[in-house]
């Protein structure tokens, strides 16, 4: 049986931690930055983990998690 191909997208956009819990990156801090305050893109430059719901979507769409 050839090998699970991981979705390359999600594997652009989500990483596990030591622990296993997937973390990904806040949206909306790519451009467009000169409107949003200070204290909003401090806010979104921080990593945080995937919601339980959408673990395992995102276990099926990348194997090696």
């Amino acid at each position: 049986m050839p090998k699970m191909k991981s979705n390359r997208g999600a594997a652009k956009r989500f990483r596990a931690t030591g622990s296993g819990r997937i973390k990904r990156k806040r949206a909306f801090h790519s451009h467009i930055l000169t409107k949003k305050d200070t204290k909003r893109k401090r806010r979104l430059r921080s990593t945080v983990m995937v919601s339980k719901a959408d673990e395992k979507s995102i276990r099926q769409m990348l194997p090696h998690l």
